[in-house]
């Protein structure tokens, strides 16, 4: 049964939902603790990321079905943990500071730049030794999981820097409050109609690599990163289309009950 691609398709998609509904629960609900608080929800995911890095290293040599399943999910529990660190404010950059109005647009990129800078610095990091290590393996789908999230992340903040009509607060956690003042909100940016078509190929591309693998673990794995990637495409899409996305996670993150003070302005840039 799990190695039906519609079925490994829909694995990807439960697993987006509820693992992204999992992690803001994890940081909203450490808002109230404090700083301590979301410093031990990183302390207590480290098995997470210590469970992913062994799994990882486990599927290189599998190329089973079995094994696609592992490498998928061991590059998410790298990532989650990753996020995590990030959403809770302890692996973020030097900058934690609103963006005055008025800053130049070079001071602006600077300031962005130094909100995410030992973020992104560490998933470089980890995205290079991951296809360092998968260069010979028979199975490189958690690096190729990875680097899906990791450009689509980078093409996601891209977008913000440029505008984008839609950008979701909603669930942002109190350790990075700061982060709105660095985006921008706009009808639409030259960046998106790239992105757009570049995941739309990427879209193509693996499925094109399911419809001819020849091994049952090929077949899953490349329905794996097509499921994920169109993923990506839809988040981008939901930066311009006023749909109620917020509504899919609102089971594990209750609705405020006060309004959020408004902190996105038309002049603002981010990264």
């Amino acid at each position: 049964m799990f190695a039906n691609p519609w079925i490994a398709a829909l694995i990807a998609l439960f697993i987006w939902w509820f693992s992204t509904g999992a992690i803001l629960w994890v940081v909203k609900g450490a808002d109230g603790r404090g700083r301590d608080g979301h410093l031990w929800s990183v302390l207590l995911g480290l098995p997470l990321l210590l469970g992913g890095v062994f799994g990882m290293a486990t599927s290189f040599a599998d190329a089973s079905v079995a094994g696609a399943y592992l490498a998928f999910f061991s590059a998410l529990a790298i990532w989650g943990w990753i996020e995590i660190a990030f959403l809770s404010g302890i692996i973020t950059g030097p900058n934690r500071y609103a963006c005055p109005i008025g800053t130049p647009p070079w001071e602006r990129f600077i300031r962005a730049w130094g909100t995410i800078a030992y973020h992104e610095i560490l998933l470089v990091l980890v995205l290079g030794l991951m296809l360092w290590l998968a260069r010979d393996a028979a199975n490189p789908f958690a690096a190729w999981t990875f680097g899906v999230l990791f450009f689509a992340r980078i093409s996601a903040k891209l977008n913000l820097f440029f505008g984008v009509p839609r950008i979701n607060i909603e669930f942002l956690p109190e350790p990075l409050a700061h982060l709105p003042s660095h985006f921008r909100t706009a009808k639409i940016n030259p960046i998106f109609p790239v992105s757009i078509t570049a995941l739309s190929f990427a879209v193509a591309c693996w499925l094109e690599r399911l419809l001819v693998g020849a091994a049952p673990g090929e077949i899953v794995g490349f329905a794996l990163l097509t499921s994920l990637t169109a993923l990506a495409l839809l988040e981008h899409w939901l930066m311009v289309l006023p749909l109620p996305d917020a509504k899919l996670w609102r089971w594990m993150i209750p609705a405020p009950k006060t309004t959020p003070k408004r902190l996105l302005r038309e002049d603002g840039h981010g990264l």
